[in-house]
């Protein structure tokens, strides 16, 4: 596993953001783990949150993109950080662009916050975890009718690896298969699991409470 990702998994839980006990998602599941990215508020958080984003897109997509869009409200943020962390890190300028809850008719009119997307742009989808793909279901029609956008692919921040909506893939995969663009996570949960043991963080009670809820919901893929 890649520095930056045991990084990462330490900074979530440094940051109370990757929790455990007992928590009822959205979905109505209950589920021995939670990642709220709400819990990154702080200015050092963010630099920090916009590093992981940016080393995990270079490794997954390269640097031949214009743009990181961030689905509204969480991801206007996010694609902000690691705008300006790949400008730091990889010496490359990429716009960040983000759309608004609803449009705006008049000053800086219209859908979108930040680029306005054109013809030819290339955009890397920026969001924090996915669990039924409702945000990629309102905002990829918004980037695609901007003209010919090409989306080279989503990059959230932790992959929960359980079946989507459809319950047969992850979410992950669900998106993949719908909108025919690679998807990516700086850290999968099994990743989490792995360095968790190794660092002797994971009880029994933890460990069982985990592997029986991947039982009922693991993605196979």
């Amino acid at each position: 596993m890649q520095d930056y990702k045991t990084g990462f998994i330490r900074f979530m839980l440094e940051s109370n953001v990757l929790k455990f006990g007992d928590f009822t998602l959205k979905s109505g599941r209950k589920s021995p783990f939670f990642m709220n990215a709400g819990g990154y508020h702080t200015g050092m958080q963010l630099k920090r949150l916009g590093e992981f984003y940016a080393r995990a897109v270079h490794d997954a997509y390269g640097d031949d993109f214009d743009c990181f869009f961030g689905p509204a409200y969480k991801g206007i943020p996010l694609a902000a950080a690691t705008a300006i962390a790949y400008a730091d890190l990889f010496q490359k300028e990429v716009s960040w662009c983000s759309n608004r809850k609803e449009e705006k008719d008049h000053g800086d009119a219209g859908i979108l916050l930040g680029r306005k997307l054109t013809d030819g742009d290339r955009v890397v989808m920026i969001e924090d975890v996915t669990t039924s793909g409702k945000s990629m279901e309102e905002t990829v029609p918004i980037v695609r009718a901007q003209g010919k956008i090409e989306i080279v692919g989503l990059m959230v921040s932790l992959d929960r690896q359980e079946v989507g909506k459809g319950g047969r893939v992850s979410a992950l995969s669900e998106i993949r298969e719908t909108y025919g663009f690679p998807t990516g996570a700086i850290v999968t949960m099994s990743e989490v699991v792995d360095l968790l043991k190794a660092e002797n963080r994971l009880d029994e009670k933890l460990e069982n409470a985990i592997l029986a809820y991947y039982k009922e919901y693991g993605a196979k893929e």
